[in-house]
């Protein structure tokens, strides 16, 4: 079995801009599909299922 290193290199510490989004699932009660559009993009409705999609772009990566 090889010796181990006493010598580490210290670990260091990576900033990064992430844009996250989740995927939701809305529910509203309308008369046809264009009614529910506007219903939704009005704020009316309410999640159904909670996000489990999620997206992720890095942006940026800094090194401190």
């Amino acid at each position: 079995m090889p010796a181990r290193s006493a010598v580490r290199t210290k670990a260091r510490l990576f900033h990064a801009k992430m844009l996250v989004t989740r995927l939701e699932e809305w529910c509203v009660e309308a008369e046809s599909p264009e009614e529910a559009r506007e219903l939704l993009a009005a704020g009316a409705g309410h999640r159904c299922a909670p996000g489990e999609s999620v997206a992720v772009e890095l942006e940026h990566l800094l090194d401190d």
